[in-house]
């Protein structure tokens, strides 16, 4: 990006970053009243953390963040978003943050039937599939698109308006989107019928069934694809595969089960698929590093000596 368009875009992000400081003051996560819209404050970097990205755009105001996806590394600032385009697991830090300066960022959940309807209303087709693309892109900041956030952010103070505007202003958001330099993954997203818009409604069967056992020939055949091509995009979108998916899913969920709802790691193990607590144990050990009681205890003791924990819920921590 040429020196005089980050100075354009550091001129525009300033009015945000004052804005998500001002209602972040005292917390690390705000739930806006504007549907969708959620504000991220840290003061410090924190370790990466697994956590559920859902379809949304994660823009920075101030600091740096890391996402990890397989072997991909996705690293955003002020200069670029993150687009993610359908449910992925994924790990995320902050890189760059201070008490002086905290980590300050913007996410914002993405309807895919609005991006849909745009897609009918612009008549354009939507670009080829490309093999190498996986569910995660960074984009390029353009003033267009945090223009449009000003104004999305703007109707904090005029909360009256929110039901008629931030439809509208959401809606310019995804159109901005769809016409940036990575809008073509949410083109193949939304387009129904698409290889990637299959693999999306694996991902929701998957998300509403990891309890099941899982067979790859139903769910392939569910989504109108091939054992062996279902196998393929799924891996390309997601750098799992839907066994590897549904682990993922099945551990995060007895973690929480664990912490929050304080079941010992039997219990949890069966209630979220798994026949032996042994290979529940070596599973969740590598996933998440330590064995479950060690790690729940760990998890707990973090809490109540307030430095943070890891993410449980589905969010994509912008």
């Amino acid at each position: 990006m040429p020196p005089q368009k980050i100075e354009e875009i550091d001129a525009l992000r300033r009015p945000l970053a004052e804005a998500v400081a001002r209602w972040t003051d005292g917390v690390n996560q705000l739930n806006t009243i504007i549907p969708n819209l959620m504000f991220f404050r840290r003061e410090e970097p924190t370790q990466p953390a697994n956590c559920m990205v859902e379809p949304s755009v994660a823009l920075v105001v101030q600091g740096a963040k890391r996402a990890l996806l397989g072997d991909n590394v996705y690293d955003y600032d002020i200069r670029r978003f993150l687009i993610t385009s359908l449910d992925l697991p994924a790990m995320m830090h902050i890189v760059e943050a201070s008490r002086d300066k905290p980590y300050l960022g913007v996410m914002l959940k993405l309807d895919l039937h609005v991006v849909a309807e745009l897609m009918m209303q612009s008549g354009m087709p939507p670009p080829p599939e490309h093999a190498s693309d996986r569910g995660m892109v960074l984009g390029e900041t353009t003033p267009h698109l945090l223009h449009a956030f000003r104004r999305l952010l703007d109707l904090l103070d005029d909360p009256a308006s929110i039901p008629v505007l931030a439809p509208l202003i959401q809606r310019e958001i995804c159109y901005r989107l769809l016409m940036s330099d990575q809008g073509a993954r949410l083109w193949q997203i939304a387009s129904v019928g698409s290889q990637s818009h299959r693999i999306a409604r694996a991902i929701d069967w998957l998300k509403s069934h990891f309890a099941h056992p899982l067979r790859i020939e139903e769910l392939a055949a569910h989504v109108q694809m091939s054992a062996s091509s279902f196998h393929h995009h799924f891996r390309l979108l997601t750098a799992m595969s839907p066994l590897q998916f549904q682990k993922w899913l099945r551990l995060n969920e007895a973690r929480r089960l664990m912490l929050a709802d304080h079941l010992d790691a039997s219990t949890a193990a069966f209630q979220v698929g798994y026949e032996s607590p042994s290979q529940f144990s070596r599973e969740y050990s590598r996933l998440f590093g330590t064995p479950p009681r060690r790690d729940i205890d760990n998890l707990r003791r973090l809490s109540d000596t307030g430095t943070g924990m890891a993410p449980l819920q589905s969010a994509a921590l912008s």
